[in-house]
């Protein structure tokens, strides 16, 4: 008996640290972002986007060239890492002439605050509401481009409001079936307080949808984003990446998945 009750406070308190402690198990910020000239990156915008409730987010713009351009792509990044680390990602969009802003949320790169999924979603609002200031920004011809957890974010926010095309790599269709995955053991439909539900969004969107996808994603399986894909109206298309795992290059920056993406936008 005592045993028994020895074992069940054990794993209760295990839990407990697995609940309070969640976040750093979702969220890997660097804080570290490089001088732009150390990257590379040239010819851009330093930009501080105000969120509602106080806190900076820090990014880059980058104009299209020659301009104006012919779409305006908005990045919103995975769950690890910061801006620069998107670079290769922008160059390429900007080589097709795109104009694109790399951001960091709350908590990562430079960006003031800490990261939570009600944090991220007043990011992506704070977002679209700066490019709807800018006069360089066409509202109509606005992309979302999610990546990873990214995507997620991206999905709820073209719900309202809507952006011209909606490109999700790597989706998944919650951040609960996404654990489960990886934790099997755990209780994660009861532990996780940040759930990133795209499954329940997807069906509320009205843009046009290019979903990419790595064959051998080891972190976000592929059968994932299929599942996804089949909740989404349309129009939308599926484009599968063979060979590729989640954070190989051919998912940044890849010709397959650039291709896929200007192709996917000339049809607009």
């Amino acid at each position: 008996m005592w045993a028994v009750a020895a074992l069940t406070l054990a794993v209760a308190g295990v839990l407990l640290l697995i609940w309070l402690g969640q976040r750093t198990l979702i969220y890997f910020p660097d804080r570290h972002v490089p001088p732009p000239a150390v990257t590379g990156l040239a010819d851009f915008e330093d930009v501080q986007i105000p969120a509602a409730d106080g806190v900076t987010l820090q990014g880059w713009f980058l104009p299209a060239r020659p301009q104006p351009a012919s779409w305006t792509v908005v990045v919103f990044n995975g769950n690890a890492g910061n801006r620069a680390y998107r670079i290769p990602l922008a160059a390429a969009l900007r080589r097709h002439g795109l104009a694109v802003l790399l951001f960091d949320y709350r908590g990562f790169g430079d960006s003031s605050g800490s990261p939570t999924e009600t944090g991220l979603h007043e990011d992506a609002r704070a977002v679209h509401a700066y490019l709807a200031r800018r006069t360089d920004v066409r509202a109509d011809r606005l992309v979302y481009f999610g990546e990873s957890l990214g995507t997620a974010v991206a999905v709820r926010l073209a719900v309202d409001p809507p952006p011209a095309a909606l490109i999700l790599r790597s989706p998944f269709t919650s951040l609960v079936d996404v654990g489960r995955l990886h934790y099997p053991i755990l209780p994660v439909r009861w532990l996780l307080r940040d759930r990133f539900n795209s499954a329940d969004a997807i069906a509320r969107v009205r843009s046009p949808v290019l979903i990419v996808a790595g064959d051998r994603d080891r972190i976000v399986p592929l059968e994932q984003s299929r599942q996804l894909f089949a909740m989404t109206p349309e129009p939308r298309q599926l484009m599968i990446v063979r060979g590729a795992d989640h954070n190989d290059g051919e998912l940044l920056d890849g010709r397959q998945m650039i291709e896929a993406v200007r192709g996917f936008l000339d049809a607009r």
